[in-house]
């Protein structure tokens, strides 16, 4: 037995041993646990409690629990009761023509250039093929039609960075961040416009496929720091303007917020994987796309915690880093005073876990060197955030939300004081992003 097959072993075993400390139950599967713990309810999305998937708003935090739901079932569809939950949750929001997508109040919920309320379309996919298998050709076309109104929306009306400035051409995060990208954005627009040209598109469309590879390719340029390996959390072409308060003027990073946030590389790394999964490979922006995610591969693995497998809040620091106490000073005005120390976060774990086992069952990533980071990432989640509790199953220490700006809310300054001590970053149980993404993270293991 080589080095190599040893170490497997003892990963193995200790992710079995994990799993039947973390749980009364071992042979019952996590990703249902999580489903029926979680996922069909009793979730937060932003701090607001949520009590039934199947009349909650649409949201990109209830979305993406409502598309780890949908997962779930295509693994495993005798579980029936998940599909309905989440055909439910899209009726919910969606009117009879499949045209206008609601929110919570009956108002429109795609909102001018806001690209977060985009991601929940992912579930129309399997949505429209499930009906289409059922004979309902009808609702299918309804939900056929609700994913093309957000790719059409996103590819012809959303804001984006305009020719002159760097990185033109890039989808601004939202309508009131101009000229600014984030890695959230990544995952929250190109995912659903992949998806939709693989199932709905022209495969002689050519430039839609280079418009989503230009997002990525625009923002790792901007982002990526070679010698850290990972990548700030976003970008301003216009770092002097008002909103931008938090960028980096001068240096080699200019325009770059200042620290390296463990969520938002998540979902980056989530939307590398998931958009090649459906690109052609024959298309000649792949390869950029592929060694993109090959470079987040590798500086993901260098931040994993060792003794735990899991990763911080803060990736460049470790758990003695703390805010400073003193806070941070704009415009004569103190903000996100504290001394809370970086500390080992569930979301952007579970997501780095997920991202890792999917690129390496769709031979995007090698087993041989990030199979091990992925098996010991999946043993620290269980460790590390599950806990057993009265009500059952609980996921803990999640960041409950993290931006930047704008101006009129000076106070999320993009230091590293603010996303240990801000008002809106506090610490969360059972949220939504970290529900969603355990339930992902959980379906890619149990597929091994």
């Amino acid at each position: 037995m080589n080095l190599k097959t040893i170490g497997r072993t003892l990963l193995l075993a200790a992710t079995t041993a994990a799993l039947a400390a973390c749980c009364d139950n071992s042979a019952t599967l996590y990703s249902q646990r999580m489903v029926e713990a979680h996922g069909l309810g009793d979730f937060y999305c932003n701090r607001h409690h949520q009590d039934s998937l199947s009349h909650t708003g649409w949201d990109y935090v209830s979305g993406l629990v409502a598309n780890a739901v949908l997962k779930t079932w295509s693994r495993y569809p005798e579980k029936s009761a998940y599909y309905d939950a989440v055909k439910a949750f899209a009726d919910n929001s969606l009117d009879a023509t499949g045209e206008h997508i609601r929110n919570a109040k009956g108002g429109e919920a795609l909102r001018p250039s806001n690209i977060d309320d985009l991601p929940a379309g992912n579930i129309y996919f399997a949505l429209y093929r499930e009906e289409l298998r059922r004979g309902h050709a009808e609702e299918a076309e309804r939900y056929k039609r609700a994913a093309t109104v957000i790719r059409n929306k996103l590819k012809y009306d959303h804001a984006r960075i305009a020719e002159g400035l760097p990185g033109a051409g890039g989808f601004f995060h939202k309508a009131i961040y101009p000229n600014q990208m984030w890695l959230d954005g990544l995952f929250m627009g190109s995912p659903v416009y992949a998806q939709w040209q693989h199932c709905f598109g022209d495969p002689a469309d050519e430039e839609s496929w280079s418009d989503i590879a230009l997002q990525f390719k625009t923002i790792h340029r901007y982002t990526y720091d070679a010698e850290k390996q990972l990548n700030y959390h976003a970008w301003s072409a216009t770092p002097e303007a008002p909103d931008s308060f938090w960028a980096q003027r001068e240096g080699g990073h200019r325009g770059c917020s200042r620290e390296f946030w463990a969520r938002g590389m998540g979902w980056y790394f989530a939307a590398l994987v998931d958009v090649l999964e459906f690109m052609p490979h024959e298309h000649t922006d792949r390869a950029a796309l592929e060694e993109i995610l090959r470079q987040v591969a590798a500086g993901l693995a260098r931040r994993q915690d060792a003794a735990s497998g899991v990763w911080y809040q803060l990736l460049q620091y470790d758990g003695t880093m703390t805010g400073d106490g003193r806070g941070d000073t704009i415009d004569g005005q103190v903000y996100n005073v504290g001394t809370q120390a970086n500390y080992l976060e569930a979301s952007a774990s579970c997501i780095f876990t997920y991202a890792y086992l999917k690129g390496i069952r769709l031979g995007l990533l090698d087993e041989a060197t990030y199979g091990p980071v992925a098996e010991k990432a999946y043993a620290g989640l269980l460790k590390t955030f599950l806990r057993e509790t009265e009500q059952g199953l609980s996921i803990v220490q999640s960041c409950a939300s993290a931006g930047l700006g704008p101006a009129k809310d000076p106070s999320r300054t993009g230091t590293a004081n603010y996303y240990l001590c801000g008002k809106d970053v506090g610490l969360a149980e059972n949220e939504g992003k970290a529900v969603g993404t355990f339930i992902l993270a959980s379906l890619e293991y149990e597929m091994r």
